[in-house]
């Protein structure tokens, strides 16, 4: 399973039957938005600069979550190599996306922000692999946990802890990412 240096993180294969008429990465997304819509998110098709990609978004309240409502993105894209660059730059433009487009209050009062910003492909740096695997990243009111997608070796890698920063929210992102990602 780690054929490329990948270490026993927190990733897992996600197993075969994702169709073989279209490229692998094309596959795994189109079963990806049939995971986030049967988890009720809205999902669309955008252009992104020539790039085309998945958006799947809900909100979710909790009264545990000292009664705040949680705006969850997933933002997912198909490119020829996933490269720590890649991964770290299209997290950073998915967490501004997620801050502009949320609506409601302000980030902070009573709501928050959290993004999956994903990437597939077919040839996939292991240090991309790392970035993804290593740790949420935060910001004001908003977090982000990559997500790193090897379709050609059936790997996905991303955060699945605990952490300070955003851990009222950790259980119900580990919770999704398990149901969106690895399809359980």
């Amino acid at each position: 399973m780690y054929e490329q240096g990948y270490g026993p993180g927190h990733g897992q294969a996600y197993g075969p039957g994702y169709g073989q008429a279209r490229s692998a990465s094309g596959a795994y997304l189109a079963a990806l938005e049939g995971r986030l819509t049967a988890d009720g998110c809205t999902t669309r098709w955008e252009d992104w600069g020539g790039t085309t990609v998945l958006v799947g978004r809900r909100s979710d309240f909790r009264m545990k979550w000292m009664a705040t409502t949680l705006h969850l993105f997933t933002v997912a894209a198909a490119v020829p190599a996933v490269t720590v660059g890649t991964i770290a730059d299209f997290t950073d433009t998915v967490m501004r996306y997620a801050k502009d487009n949320k609506g409601g209050l302000p980030g902070g009062l009573q709501t928050g922000v959290a993004a999956f910003p994903v990437l597939v492909g077919e040839s996939v740096e292991p240090g991309a692999v790392h970035f993804a695997e290593s740790r949420q990243r935060v910001r004001f009111a908003c977090m982000a946990r990559p997500v790193v997608v090897d379709s050609t070796h059936q790997y996905v890698g991303t955060y699945r802890g605990k952490p300070a920063l955003g851990r009222v929210y950790a259980s119900h992102l580990i919770e999704k990412g398990t149901r969106y990602f690895y399809g359980a």
